[in-house]
């Protein structure tokens, strides 16, 4: 049985129970938190940047007529959305036809499928499409293999990458760019963006999902402005799983010193995919002890089959006590794994409503002057 929005397999409706995601995204966000819902996932949903329409698209228009006037050799087409855009703002302002004549005319070269398929829906087709689905890729693949000197029309997918037009520019190449939309990180004053970064940092989210270098970009901007930052980047190293969508939207979050997930086909049914099959298989936490099998999965901890829904305070206890798999944890450990706590009578009564919250007498036991361990 197949999801019909991603063409992902239907996974069980229990399959990502316990489990707290963040979603970053802005557009085809629904797809993301739909399909994490439906099998049983928490989502904390966080545009941490939003494309937006310019205010005037005097620029675009302009843009346009130079690159009607100009009669490319050829187009480089980095994205499906900047396609459709381009071709709006064009519509609207009388240029649709003599557009779709210039660049039927000239040689197209696409960055992935999703830039083809809407290529093609403007009734024009496509030479090409880059080995990696990047813009990187794309210009390497027009340097190599077309002749230096020729006019290069570029649709910019949200912001200038100047590196990209650059090595245009070195080949000797005449670089027409245009910019149907753009970027915008959150404002520093966002609640939704504020409670994602306070999330992250205190370790209440299992995973943080990006399908765009920008999202990326915003959530440090936004981790910045709230003076989170270094935490936000320990949790991703640490206990946070960052994944992405591919190697483009990877390259902020490596130059961080982050690992993120990802997955071989840059897709977003593959995100989900392999996001699913990692919670389960890599993050939830077993082991066996005297009163029953215990499953820790996100914040939903599983004793001899009954689920207990734990509080951030309970779960931090619990994840040390589970990790030491019944060694004994000291007090001290235990103060410390309470994100923000220095008090250990705090730690003490946080213990007392797990092991009421566990309701299993005995699982977590109490060893004279070192601490507390499992009873394994």
């Amino acid at each position: 049985m197949t999801d019909e929005r991603t063409g992902t397999p239907a996974f069980r409706p229990d399959q990502l129970a316990g489990f707290r995601i963040g979603v970053t995204s802005d557009r085809r966000s629904a797809d993301l938190i739909d399909a994490f819902e439906r099998r049983g996932a928490t989502v904390l949903h966080a545009p941490t940047v939003q494309m937006q329409h310019a205010h005037d698209d005097a620029p675009v228009i302009a843009d346009t007529e130079r690159i009607i006037e100009a009669r490319p050799d050829v187009l480089l087409a980095t994205t499906s959305y900047g396609m459709r855009r381009w071709f709006e703002v064009a519509d609207s302002a009388g240029l649709g036809e003599d557009l779709q004549r210039v660049l039927g005319d000239s040689t197209i070269l696409v960055r992935g499928p999703k830039a083809r398929g809407a290529v093609r829906a403007a009734g024009l087709d496509d030479s090409g499409m880059s080995d990696e689905e990047t813009t990187a890729s794309l210009v390497s693949k027009l340097i190599a293999e077309y002749p230096a000197g020729i006019t290069v029309a570029v649709q910019l997918h949200g912001q200038i990458d100047e590196v990209q037009l650059q090595r245009l520019r070195d080949a000797g190449d005449t670089v027409m760019p245009v910019a149907p939309y753009s970027w915008s990180v959150a404002e520093d004053d966002d609640e939704r963006v504020t409670r994602l970064v306070d999330a992250i940092a205190g370790r209440q989210l299992d995973c943080v999902t990006f399908t765009s270098a920008p999202a990326v970009d915003g959530l440090f901007c936004a981790a910045l402005a709230r003076g989170r930052y270094a935490e936000v980047v320990d949790a991703f190293a640490t206990e946070v799983v960052a994944a992405t969508v591919g190697p483009v939207t990877s390259a902020p979050l490596i130059a961080a010193g982050i690992t993120p997930l990802q997955p071989d086909r840059y897709r977003m049914g593959a995100l989900i995919r392999l996001t699913c099959e990692h919670l389960e298989a890599q993050t939830t936490r077993r082991v066996t002890t005297r009163h029953g099998d215990i499953e820790l999965r996100g914040s939903l901890a599983i004793v001899d089959g009954m689920p207990v829904r734990l509080t951030p305070a309970s779960l931090s206890l619990f994840r040390a006590l589970v990790a030491a798999k019944g060694a004994v944890v000291s007090r001290r450990e235990l103060t410390v794994a309470l994100a923000g706590e220095n008090d250990e009578h705090a730690m003490e009564v946080s213990l007392s409503r797990l092991r009421q919250s566990l309701g299993t007498p005995g699982l977590v036991a109490t060893v004279v002057k070192r601490g507390y361990r499992l009873d394994v």
